[in-house]
């Protein structure tokens, strides 16, 4: 964790005026545009940079700062004061979806559908742009002023030159281990390891808990080499198709995984469907159970005499 709170102070033309969230490399804050007063959010990197350090964080909040979707973040600014880099990113009034849906809950698939459609289609725009995310989580996906998904933490993103490709130079490990592509977790991402992670949040989603447990290594190992629990096995009621979805997107051997993250949203969505139309199929007819299924009509006055008189069965012209 940071060892200090900036609250109150002052970066270039924007004052930070409250801490919002913080990790051990950066801290958040609610902030205010001297000038224009409008509500920003300013992330704060810590820890001390070298020129080197400097100039690629320049690079790549430049951009960073080119991207303009409607579920991504949007960056307005980014500068170094002091030798501190930030971010001046748009606001999130209504925190993340790690707030909205904590650790241990599942999500109705309705609502994991409409989430992973939207973040599907930001991460389809920032891979069409040679970018790779690497740490999809739920902490990272936002939530917007009329509910809508932000994708947010591109601060481990990375430029791929080319589609897929090993990137030189790159760090064995950067990203949340939880939600890591075993390719990834190996020092060979790409954008196919996006698309794992969002699987494991719809895994994690769906059941309540993570496919993998354990320490970093442990984990790391799992993700590497063992296949995830059936969720049919954990107990889930849930559509065949659906967990079959899911477990594509969660092949070890990227190519097996869906062509893109699109593909991944708009499968899972064609599942549900088909499972929601299999269970309304499978709801039985309702029988009807009562031993007068007719009601029973009283008779009238000349109904009555009809049948009690035996003179009215005969033909009037026999009488």
């Amino acid at each position: 964790m940071l060892t200090s709170d900036r609250a109150n102070q002052q970066l270039e033309m924007y004052r930070l005026t409250r801490l919002l969230g913080e990790s051990g490399s950066s801290a958040v804050y609610l902030g205010e545009h001297l000038g224009l007063h409008i509500p920003v959010a300013i992330k704060v990197l810590s820890g001390r940079f070298t020129r080197s350090d400097q100039e690629k964080f320049l690079a790549q909040a430049h951009i960073l700062s080119q991207l303009e979707h409607p579920h991504i973040v949007h960056i307005y600014d980014f500068g170094i004061e002091k030798g501190t880099p930030f971010l001046v990113m748009s606001y999130a009034p209504h925190g993340n979806l790690r707030q909205r849906h904590p650790r241990g809950s599942r999500v109705p698939l309705e609502s994991i559908v409409s989430y992973v459609k939207q973040v599907a289609s930001a991460l389809h725009y920032v891979h069409y742009h040679k970018l790779i995310h690497r740490d999809i989580k739920p902490h990272n996906m936002l939530l917007g002023p009329r509910g809508e998904i932000l994708l947010s933490d591109f601060g481990i993103a990375v430029t791929s030159h080319s589609i897929d490709v090993n990137l030189p130079g790159m760090p064995d490990f950067e990203g949340t281990v939880l939600y890591s592509a075993p390719e990834q977790l190996q020092g060979k991402p790409r954008r196919s390891s996006d698309q794992y992670a969002l699987g494991i949040v719809v895994y994690e989603w769906l059941s309540g808990g993570w496919p993998f447990h354990g320490s970093f290594s442990e984990v790391a190992r799992q993700h590497i080499s063992d296949p995830p629990p059936s969720l049919k096995e954990k107990g889930i009621d849930i559509a065949p198709a659906v967990e079959e979805v899911v477990l594509k997107a969660l092949a070890k051997d990227p190519p097996r995984r869906f062509s893109t993250v699109n593909e991944f949203a708009r499968a899972l969505e064609q599942a549900s469907r088909a499972g929601l139309a299999l269970s309304v199929q499978a709801i039985p007819r309702r029988q009807f159970m009562s031993p007068l299924p007719f009601a029973v009509k009283a008779p009238n006055v000349s109904e009555s005499r009809a049948t009690t008189d035996p003179t009215s069965a005969v033909p009037s012209h026999l009488v």
